[in-house]
């Protein structure tokens, strides 16, 4: 006798329950062929499409994965728009895995249709405008993002409201004198990525060594000599070297960005292929240690994508822009 889609649901559930996730997947399957509008099932499709943890580490989807959660996803938020998980989780697959930035721009702009208040949809477009070099517009939105009318938040996302602002101040001081835009392909910055394209990054750990710790060292050499070799002068010492490192860690952050600025272009660069599905990189610079170098971080799906775009090999236009809602 055939199950209606209130028993298969519970199967499903009971399935997930047991660690059955193919189960579970595939009796959500059946529950939206009878039941389209059933919010939950499609939800738990989109799970059940990623990899689950194992022994506290989690897999990282491939683009097939990552594709069928995200097209579950819309499903989801279509019917169920309150459905926080759900948002959250489609912005993250598609920036962090996919590269999809123009998408998650306008994923995010029905969030807010939805919660007009919310802050964090508001926090994610300003660090999608600010990874594509779009400064002013990011300073529109700070401006609602800190406005009173917006919903109170806790700690933890006001630090990250502050990072964000930080992060654009910094951004577009770097660029004030030229914007890299990596769809033009006579853009003077394209030389110096040409120039520097066989020069990793310098990454935060290495500055840490080679730049702060040094002068923090200095520092505490000279409150040794200053409070001496008792037990309150260590205390006061200890104190004052913590309290240097995080000081000139953050006054040093915008040096390290003009530093590695090569890496940052090219990153954009990469961005603007994966928002778009065409190409902007030179070969040249494509094969370079630069370019290898970045996509060894870079999530499974977002590799596959570009494997993809590279083999399609069609030129993005020279006046491309990103759709801003």
């Amino acid at each position: 006798m055939a199950k209606n889609a209130g028993t298969l649901w519970l199967d499903a559930m009971e399935a997930e329950e047991s660690g059955d996730r193919e189960g579970a997947l595939e009796l959500s399957r059946d529950v939206v062929h009878i039941d389209p509008s059933h919010s939950e099932a499609w939800m738990m499709i989109a799970r059940m499409e990623l990899p689950a943890a194992t022994r506290g580490r989690q897999e990282m989807p491939d683009l097939a994965q990552t594709a069928k959660s995200v097209s579950a996803l819309r499903k989801v938020v279509d019917l169920d728009p309150d459905n926080r998980k759900a948002w959250d989780l489609g912005g993250t697959l598609m920036v962090d895995h996919l590269g999809m930035l123009q998408d998650a721009l306008e994923w995010w702009e029905r969030r807010r249709d939805v919660e007009p208040t919310e802050t964090t949809p508001m926090i994610e477009q300003v660090a999608i405008l600010t990874r594509m070099g779009y400064y002013e517009e990011c300073a529109d939105l700070l401006e609602e993002l800190f406005a009173p009318e917006m919903d109170a938040v806790e700690g933890g996302t006001r630090m990250r409201m502050e990072r964000v602002n930080q992060t654009v101040a910094r951004a577009s001081k770097m660029e004030a004198d030229e914007i890299f835009k990596p769809q033009q392909p006579k853009h003077p910055r394209w030389s110096k990525i040409e120039m520097l394209k066989d020069k990793k990054p310098i990454s935060e750990t290495l500055w840490l060594f080679m730049f702060v710790a040094p002068l923090a060292f200095l520092i505490g050499v000279v409150g040794m000599t200053v409070f001496g070799n008792s037990g309150w002068g260590f205390a006061i010492v200890f104190l004052i070297l913590l309290s240097s490192i995080i000081i000139i860690s953050r006054l040093t952050i915008g040096m390290l960005q003009k530093v590695n600025r090569h890496a940052l272009d090219l990153e954009r660069a990469i961005d603007h292929e994966t928002s778009t599905g065409k190409m902007c990189i030179p070969p040249d610079i494509r094969s370079g240690k630069l370019y290898a170098s970045l996509m060894q971080n870079k999530m499974p799906a977002i590799r596959e994508r570009l494997e993809l775009i590279v083999e399609s090999d069609e030129k993005m236009a020279s006046k491309w822009k990103l759709q801003i809602p």
